[in-house]
């Protein structure tokens, strides 16, 4: 009888442990669920950004948002810290007449256009389609050119040493060699139109 129930006791605590095992693990994978993710963007939360040019970036419904531009320029919101080698996930929504993008390694933080960064184009009206939304602008063409507008997108940008790859709703839009900017900030665009970011997320690789 005593056997028994040492038995059932000793069944009872590798039960618990495997339990207790099941739920570490589980908590351990949540954990590092983002492990190494940055982010830049998240509904009404973002990191500081220094603004070049003026518009009127405001957190609302859940975005980053902006519909006006204070002048002629376009605004951008650069990041802080440069990076080399990074993965971005960005999700963002426009309308059709929207001009905006991501830009990336920038040469410097306090001028930003597509000669001195690589910029991945949000531009549905572009004049030249073939560098508009889904291309990176001079560097990679996008034939025929995904639309953007009156809806959510997922852009997912990748920039290791040379190689450059963009996926646009999970279809690959641009992947090319290119070694004109190795490292710098990055910068989001407001031209025109309603432009919307609600997450944005960079891991440095």
């Amino acid at each position: 009888m005593q056997g028994g129930v040492s038995m059932r006791k000793c069944w009872g605590v590798l039960a618990a442990g495997v339990v207790m095992t099941g739920a570490a693990l589980t908590m351990i994978r949540a954990a590092s669920a983002d492990d190494g993710w940055v982010t830049l963007v998240d509904g009404d939360k973002k990191v500081e950004f220094t603004e070049v040019g003026k518009a009127n970036w405001e957190a609302k419904d859940g975005a980053l948002m902006a519909d006006k531009l204070d002048g002629k320029d376009p605004s951008y919101l650069v990041t802080k810290t440069s990076y080399k080698d990074f993965q971005i996930k960005a999700e963002f929504w426009v309308d059709d007449a929207a001009n905006s993008g991501i830009f990336i390694r920038c040469d410097q933080a306090d001028k930003i256009d597509s000669n001195i960064c690589y910029e991945v184009n949000i531009f549905d009206k572009r004049p030249d389609p073939k560098y508009g939304t889904g291309a990176i602008v001079d560097v990679s063409k996008v034939d025929p050119m995904p639309k953007a507008g009156g809806k959510w997108n997922t852009y997912e940008i990748t920039a290791k040493g040379t190689r450059l790859t963009v996926i646009f709703n999970g279809e690959k839009t641009a992947d090319v060699d290119d070694s004109k900017h190795a490292a710098g900030p990055i910068a989001l665009q407001y031209g025109s139109g309603i432009v919307k970011f609600k997450k944005v997320q960079i891991k440095p690789l």
